[in-house]
This record gives structure tokens, sequence and C-alpha cells, in this order.
């Protein structure tokens, strides 16, 4: 027997507000890479760490605020903790290959491509793994043409968010960036859901316990919200992260500075000393013969 599903228990609740989520992720996440393009070192590492983090807990928190909305109007539905908490890892530690590919190795285009591959299937592996710690009294069947859809517009949408990371620096700029990865996370979940057809067995053994939806906001908000939240104010404390800092936009790794750019101080130039001293040589001994 097939399932009932509702996308939108709670109207645009859901959505809007995923979606405002995977854009504060975005945002942070983009912000703290270009910080980090002007730091060396450790400082590089904890710059890049905590980009990775934030974008990672930011599609992660719109996936399940999304999920709330989600019902089968035929079955309960509950969550294996384990499961749900192993897709965030899984979505921050690929989407941090992919930052600290980029972070490093400057926006060429082999680490565009393999950072935007590698984030892109981590954004897909955690959305459906978090889809199989879904419990219920049934079973998940996926149109395949649409499930690699949704992974297509993962890794492009994880592709150009790397590329703006290290080459978008203004403010603003990087804010539309944001929105913009913001709709793409969007619709690759939803364009997940929508491959998804949810078969019932009436006779088949209860699903076990698990976290219940309502049950699961509020771990999920206080954990990743309160870390966005604190991301957020270390962003908003380096005052380089929010004007690109002096000197005009960061610098990628491996690229030569450039000359005459603002705050670049301008050259003393050398005394040709060498030349003036011969001439005094010639124009003496000139007076002399006479």
């Amino acid at each position: 027997m097939q399932g009932t599903v509702d996308g939108f228990s709670y109207g645009l609740v859901t959505p809007v507000t995923a979606f405002l989520m995977a854009c504060l992720g975005a945002a942070l996440g983009l912000r703290c890479t270009t910080r980090s393009l002007r730091a060396g070192g450790v400082s590089r590492a904890g710059w890049l760490a905590l980009g990775a983090t934030s974008i990672g807990s930011g599609i992660w928190t719109m996936h399940f605020i999304a999920m709330l909305g989600f019902s089968v109007r035929e079955a309960p539905v509950s969550y294996d903790r384990p499961l749900t908490y192993a897709s965030l890892a899984v979505g921050v530690g690929m989407v941090g290959i992919g930052i600290f590919l980029v972070g490093y190795r400057g926006a060429t285009r082999m680490a565009l491509v393999t950072g935007g591959m590698i984030t892109g299937l981590g954004v897909a592996s955690m959305h459906y793994l978090g889809m199989a710690g879904m419990n219920f009294e049934g079973l998940f069947e996926y149109d395949t043409l649409t499930v690699a859809l949704s992974v297509a517009i993962a890794v492009v949408a994880a592709t150009v968010s790397l590329w703006a990371a290290v080459s978008i620096h203004g403010f603003l700029p990087s804010l539309g960036a944001s929105v913009v990865m913001g709709v793409a996370v969007s619709g690759m979940h939803y364009t997940g859901m929508a491959a998804l057809q949810v078969h019932l067995h009436p006779d088949a053994v209860p699903a076990p316990p698990g976290e219940a939806p309502t049950s699961l906001l509020l771990p999920m908000m206080i954990g990743p919200g309160c870390f966005l939240l604190l991301a957020a104010v270390v962003v908003m404390i380096d005052p380089m992260v929010v004007t690109g800092g002096p000197g005009g936009a960061a610098r990628l790794p491996g690229q030569a500075p450039r000359r005459g750019g603002p705050g670049t101080p301008i050259p003393v130039q050398r005394r040709r000393t060498q030349p003036y001293a011969t001439t005094a040589r010639r124009v003496s001994r000139q007076s002399r013969s006479r």
C-alpha cells in the first residue's frame, strides 16, 4: 500500500525557515573562507574549519527544519538519533574537505572540480543518510533519475559556492552568493523529496522507537543553532571578515601581490649616482685641460 506524503504540514513556515538557515550557514562559511586567505598557518586552518562547520551545520539544520513539515498520514514517523547525527558528521566532514582544498590550493580548476564534487556528494549523502534515519512501518523508494538530478544540483551548487568563497570578497556580493547557495541547497532538498515514494506494510513489524519529530527540534536548534550564533559573533567582531580588510581583495594562495593597488606602498626610486659622477669627472678634466 502506498502512503500519502505531506511535505508541508506547517505550510510555508518550515521551507522559509529552512531556507534562511541555509543562507545563514552559507554566508558565515563564505566570509570565514575569505578571511582565511589573509591568514597563514594555524589561523588559516582555524578559519577554514569554522567556515566548513558553519556551512555543514547550516545545511543540516535546513534539512531537518524542512523535515519537520514532512509526515506520512497513514503511519507515525520517528527518527533514529545515531543516524541523524551521523548525517551531520558526514556533511561537515565532506564540506570541510572541499573547503580546505580550495583554501590551500586556490581557485584552480582542479581544486574547484575536486572540492565541488566532494562537497556536493557530502551534501547529498547528508540528505539521504538523514532520510535513512527515519523509522516508520514501511519503506522508501526513490526515482533514480530524480535522485541523480538532486545530486547534480548539489555538486553544481557546491562548486559555485567554493568559487565564490575565494573569488567574491565584498560583503554585499558575498551576501548575494549565500542567497544563491541557499536557493540551490533548498532546491536539492526538495528535488530529493520529489523522488520519494512511501510504501506501507500493514503486516510488518513496527519500527523500533526513535526520536519524534517535535523532540528532535530542541537539540537541533540548541546545538547547531548556538554554534551558528557563535560563528556569527566571531565573524562580526573581526572587521577584516566584513570589509575584506585593508588593501582591497584577498590574495589567493600562490598569487603574487598586485602592484599599485590600494594600500600598496610606492617603492622609493634608487638614486643613479654613477652616471652623475662620471659626468662630473669629465667636466673637471675638460676645465683642467683648458
